[in-house]
């Protein structure tokens, strides 16, 4: 590493994502520095105020020696924030996800955060730093068919909530940042994954989903997806406020979802139903 260790440093997972990235280069241009989190490195963050470091945080070793390095690189100086961004997203009909994507989901999404916060706890009290945790609408809402990622959001946000509480005698803010869908390559895995489970799965419980999977998709298909930079924006304000909020969101879809938690259950399902065009469909047979 050659970057300076004076200023404002941050630790970012999930630093070559569509989210990530966008961050990483708007926390640069605000003059801090920037250790992003990368399974590989990506040229994208070759940058000044920016150093990228091999992070992967479903791996304990991995993420024990990433906070060595920036221990190290800080010489004391400690962290300004820690900045759980990394995340996956699994989607399809609870019968039809494999097992082991559900453990997936949950150890990049849950796992992975506690990890990071384990290891560079001390890294935060040394720089009176604070944790900014990327949550997603679904935690809120449970959308259908995207149980998996909804149930790790909504895992990461009640951990979010009791941290805030346990971290407070040492004036460590925690705060959620809720975006809504953002423009990024975290939906094209997503169906690129699904897609493959499907194939793998039984064809007879796959054909009871297929007319409600046809209407889903079409749904999906007239989503709209703001810039990466819009959550990104959402960060750097939790990161630079003098009294970090407990909450923000980012997008016009992720304060519909606040909306949308609110109002009684059974008519918040009929307006899924409605939106996703899921009335009306009647239950295929088994064959």
């Amino acid at each position: 590493m050659t970057a300076p260790t004076n200023g404002r440093a941050i630790l970012l997972t999930g630093a070559n994502g569509g989210i990530g990235r966008a961050c990483a280069q708007a926390l640069a241009a605000k003059g801090f520095h920037v250790y992003a989190g990368v399974r590989t490195p990506a040229p994208e963050l070759d940058a000044t105020g920016i150093t990228q470091i091999v992070l992967d945080v479903t791996d304990s070793g991995s993420v024990a020696a990433a906070a060595d390095q920036v221990a190290n690189h800080r010489d004391g100086q400690g962290l300004h924030a820690v900045i759980n961004n990394a995340g996956v997203l699994v989607q399809g009909p609870t019968e039809l996800v494999p097992i082991d994507e559900w453990h997936r989901q949950f150890e990049v999404n849950v796992h992975g955060p506690v990890r990071v916060i384990q290891a560079f706890l001390p890294l935060l009290r040394a720089g009176g730093g604070r944790i900014v945790n990327v949550s997603a609408g679904s935690a809120r809402v449970a959308f259908p068919f995207l149980g998996p990622i909804g149930a790790s959001k909504s895992a990461l946000e009640s951990y979010s909530e009791s941290l805030r509480v346990e971290l407070a005698p040492w004036r460590i803010p925690v705060s959620i940042v809720q975006p809504g869908a953002m423009r990024t390559e975290i939906f094209a895995k997503s169906t690129a994954s699904a897609e493959a489970a499907l194939a793998e799965a039984d064809p007879r419980t796959v054909a009871l989903y297929e007319r409600q999977l046809v209407a889903f998709d079409t749904a999906a298909a007239g989503q709209r997806y703001a810039p990466p930079e819009v959550a990104a924006a959402a960060i750097v304000r939790a990161v630079q406020a003098h009294r970090p909020k407990a909450f923000y969101t980012a997008g016009s879809d992720a304060r519909l979802a606040i909306w949308l938690a609110r109002i009684p259950a059974r008519l918040r399902d009929r307006v899924f139903q409605r939106a996703l065009g899921l009335s009306g469909i009647e239950p295929a047979l088994a064959h």
